[in-house]
């Protein structure tokens, strides 16, 4: 998953694609590199970000969608959490909805039901505002594996079809570097929940942490994440770097004795929704 977000803000790329030609041009060079989905954001949740109106969100995507859309056979994926903005997304021909709120603002579940597309719930402690104010746990994985799981059965009370739902642990949404590693390293436990896991850890604080390096030199930590979460069963990898990461892929698999994990859910997902297997 190729992340484009057509905002002035966002943490990586905020201001880069707000242009509509160049967030096209990106989003063909993505689809280039590997990319199956192309993730369009309209609104930033970085840590600290304020909400936007519908209506501005409405205007930044809506237009880029509809012509995306009549480019591309790739799979588009609508990174919102207001129900008016994924129904018109859809409309506008996005064919996934990747909520950080986990379908969880009013009317959600019930838009998403009715799009009958994918949908991606996130785990977040708190708002983009605050999530990151000392964030506490009793048991990170527990409480994030209790939340998803949760989500999902209220989902599946909504009438989202099971072969719809992916799950998002949402590292660095609400969580401590220790959380995250600890996060992290459950990536195994968390597909035993059942569903299609996106991992996206793409040029994170907790990678900057890790190796001191700004926002903008943290592609080799990313890439090296990318292929530890594959390697642990992630289905999906939300990525800024998609060339390189693909890279990393193809010389993991070549060299290594490890194979990635597939399961039934993963490929069910990647033959039905991703046009390129």
């Amino acid at each position: 998953m190729g992340v484009l977000n057509v905002t002035p803000d966002s943490f990586s790329d905020g201001g880069f694609w707000r242009k509509p030609d160049d967030a096209l041009r990106h989003a063909v060079a993505m689809v280039k590199a590997g990319a199956d989905i192309i993730d369009v954001g309209g609104e930033s949740t970085r840590p600290g970000s304020v909400a936007i109106s519908a209506d501005e969100e409405l205007s930044r995507v809506i237009p880029f969608l509809e012509r995306l859309s009549g480019e591309l056979e790739t799979l588009i994926s609508i990174d919102t959490s207001k129900p008016e903005v994924m129904r018109a997304a859809v409309d506008a021909g996005a064919g996934m909805i990747n909520d950080v709120f986990a379908l969880q603002s009013e009317g959600a579940l019930e838009v998403a039901a009715h799009c009958e597309v994918p949908v991606c719930l996130m785990h977040m402690r708190g708002r983009p505002s605050d999530m990151q104010k000392a964030p506490r746990y009793e048991s990170v994985v527990d409480e994030v594996t209790s939340f998803l799981e949760r989500r999902a059965q209220d989902s599946l009370d909504a009438g989202i079809d099971a072969r719809h739902i992916v799950l998002d642990p949402g590292f660095g949404f609400g969580k401590t570097l220790e959380q995250n590693l600890e996060l992290f390293r459950a990536i195994p436990r968390l597909r035993e929940i059942g569903y299609p896991l996106l991992i996206g850890v793409s040029r994170k604080t907790m990678l900057g942490t890790l190796t001191d390096k700004p926002v903008d030199q943290r592609m080799v930590a990313s890439v090296v994440a990318a292929a530890m979460a594959a390697a642990q069963g992630a289905s999906i990898l939300r990525v800024h770097d998609v060339s390189e990461t693909v890279d990393a892929l193809k010389v993991f698999v070549a060299l290594s004795d490890v194979e990635i994990p597939a399961d039934e859910a993963n490929e069910a997902f990647a033959a039905k929704f991703c046009r390129k297997g």
